[in-house]
């Protein structure tokens, strides 16, 4: 196989259905198109790290953060400032906030290890 997908992490728990939705980014809003014009906002229900392997990639082995809003819309990121940021929020919020009260800004910020680059993080909305 030149391409597969495997859940590392997931927040809730996922039937066959959720987990075949997950895994298959095409219909997923890239966050690094979406934040071109700005931050993003997501309400957050819940989430999924996975793993990828693609031989056709320059880089095979990479990691993917699926979002998925309350309306079932899936938003990707392989931040992993991102992926840390949320962390963080979740851990914070855990047992105080109720996942559809949680909303996520998703932006752009400027690398200080490469000039010129950005990279993607998340804030508490």
């Amino acid at each position: 196989m030149n391409y597969e997908v495997t859940i590392t992490e997931s927040s809730k728990e996922l039937n066959a259905r959720d987990r075949i939705r997950v895994k298959d980014f095409s219909n997923a809003v890239s966050l690094d198109d979406a934040t071109q014009s700005g931050p993003v906002l997501i309400t957050y229900d819940y989430h999924v790290l996975c793993h990828v392997h693609n031989d056709k990639s320059d880089n095979p082995e990479y990691d993917k953060c699926v979002v998925v809003d309350p309306s079932g819309t899936k938003y990707v990121t392989g931040s992993a400032a991102f992926i840390r940021s949320l962390k963080d929020i979740l851990t914070e919020c855990e047992g105080e906030i109720e996942p559809g009260e949680i909303v996520i800004e998703c932006y752009r910020k400027p690398s200080k290890n490469y000039k010129g680059k950005d990279f993607i993080t998340c804030s508490l909305a």
